[in-house]
């Protein structure tokens, strides 16, 4: 007698389990826009790494005709601008991210580096005066120290370059730039010293390698520096000192690095015969 109730409680319950259960439209709504903006985030993060810079750009303004008021969009936009060499283009996306209200002193930091990209110095030095100096990075001293150089104000940029050598823990690249400038100012041997600390903490820098070559020749050193390099970069070393000790009227020097680099390089090296051949002739 009792298994009829109990069977109609248990399929009570399975009802009332089963209305408990079922979501309502709002649920479901915000649920597909959670899941549409960890995809959209994801897409976002792709375009600006790995995907084709113009294609990134064109993305980012479709994106941003249907949500003009997202600064993250607009960000995104002016990265993928910079990223394409577009830099006039960048400068405006810039420009329309720093008048939203929800701007940071970063983008005026990234403004002022499309400035820089463009050309535009002088305003870049204005647009980094205006970010307050509560706000220290590496990018923003890194790029102080560029305007300074470009106004010869050496003081001031080797301050910056320091603070921003303090503020990373990949100082390769600033210490390349702060080598440079010590040699266009002509202090040679201590731009050789930056170019060696560049080249210790980051030994693929061929660039640093290059101009650590062009320090020494400016010097009228002209052995190659104990450095780590593979057999193609010793020979485009040699031939950078072998231009180097011509400039300076060593030409026999010259020439005789220029042979040495010829058999160095595995392949045929055709820019250090164009300039013996040049000489020779």
């Amino acid at each position: 007698m009792r298994h009829p109730f109990l069977v109609s409680l248990c399929l009570g319950g399975s009802v009332a389990l089963s209305a408990c259960q079922k979501p309502d439209d709002n649920s479901v709504d915000r649920a597909i826009q959670n899941v549409n903006a960890v995809d959209e985030s994801n897409l976002s993060d792709v375009m600006l790494t790995v995907a084709d810079p113009n294609e990134a750009v064109a993305y980012f303004n479709r994106t941003l005709k249907d949500n003009p008021d997202r600064i993250d969009i607009r960000r995104g936009l002016a990265k993928s601008l910079i990223r394409a060499k577009r830099h006039t283009e960048a400068v405006a996306a810039w420009d329309e991210v720093i008048k939203h209200p929800d701007s940071t002193s970063e983008d005026r930091v990234d403004l002022g580096d499309a400035l820089i990209r463009a050309g535009d110095w002088e305003r870049a030095d204005k647009e980094l005066d205006a970010v307050p100096p509560t706000h220290e990075t590496f990018k923003r001293y890194r790029l102080e120290a560029m305007v300074a150089d470009s106004n010869e104000d050496w003081d001031k940029a080797d301050s910056f370059y320091q603070t921003a050598v303090g503020l990373t823990t990949r100082p390769s690249g600033v210490l390349n730039n702060w080598g440079y400038s010590k040699l266009t100012r002509g202090d040679y041997a201590e731009a050789e010293r930056l170019f060696g600390e560049a080249i210790r903490q980051d030994q693929s820098l061929f660039t640093a390698k290059n101009n650590l070559v062009l320090a020494r020749g400016a010097q009228r050193n002209y052995t190659l520096p104990v450095i780590p390099m593979v057999q193609t970069e010793r020979a485009q070393l040699l031939h950078t000192m072998a231009l180097s000790a011509i400039k300076q009227n060593d030409v026999e020097t010259g020439k005789g690095l220029l042979r040495e680099a010829i058999e160095t390089h595995p392949r045929h090296f055709e820019a250090a015969v164009r300039s013996l051949r040049a000489l020779e002739g």
